[in-house]
């Protein structure tokens, strides 16, 4: 019985711990004053939306990092493997390379319009970012920047691509792919194709350089963020 009792007793404390756990959260968040909230965050995105340009908008940004370095779209990339086989290996890595670099051009053109987006941030923005988990932010940027950003980035990617003697057999290929279902039809242009997938990266570094500071809001030397995202976890 003493065991019995013992384990009863621990599973109790485990379960008061955890509860109280829980009330703390939901205090420090609520603790925080309005104007705490959307200055951490705006500041924590600031510092993120910089950060990814900086990465990303300078050689092998792109092409360099794995995470978001653009490759051939869909039923193209096996059409590559083919042709390497027919010894046009080198016009496939450069049209790849070219894309990327397209994309490094165009990230940093984008970077008032995303400051502008943090700085246009309402409390309600704030709070949901505060608290929306891991995604909040990549939805927050695609929602208010992924329309004027891609025009932006547009002419500047097809004027890159556009360098490549591929570029046209590409969107000839990549229509006829298309009319079968092969490839999205935004995938059949290959500058609105990049465009797309710069985007995509911008979103995910900027989301990734938030969420460290989520995870170590001490490592940031700001007593701001540290109180605000120092609350959030």
């Amino acid at each position: 019985m003493p065991s019995r009792r013992a384990f009863i007793s621990r599973t109790s404390v485990a379960a008061l711990v955890l509860a109280a756990q829980r009330q703390a959260w939901a205090l420090s968040i609520a603790d925080l004053s309005n104007a705490d909230a959307a200055s951490g965050v705006k500041a924590a995105l600031a510092k993120g939306a910089e950060a990814a340009v900086s990465l990303l908008g300078r050689t092998d940004g792109f092409l360099g990092n794995p995470q978001v370095r653009i490759g051939l779209p869909g039923q193209l990339e096996d059409t590559a493997k083919l042709m390497r086989k027919f010894g046009q290996g080198q016009r496939i890595d450069e049209l790849v390379t070219t894309i990327n670099r397209a994309a490094e051009a165009a990230v940093p053109m984008g970077k008032d319009l995303l400051v502008g987006a943090v700085q246009n941030m309402t409390v309600t923005d704030a709070k949901n970012i505060l608290t929306g988990g891991d995604t909040a932010v990549t939805r927050f940027f695609a929602e208010k920047t992924r329309t004027p950003l891609g025009e932006r980035f547009l002419p500047v990617v097809r004027q890159a691509t556009e360098k490549v003697g591929l570029t046209q057999q590409y969107n000839a290929f990549a229509g006829k792919a298309a009319g079968f279902g092969l490839l999205r039809k935004e995938d059949a242009n290959l500058a609105q194709y990049v465009t797309g997938k710069t985007l995509d990266g911008l979103y995910f570094m900027i989301g990734e350089e938030e969420r460290k500071i989520r995870q170590d809001p001490m490592g940031t030397g700001s007593a701001l963020l540290q109180k605000v995202f120092g609350a959030a976890r």
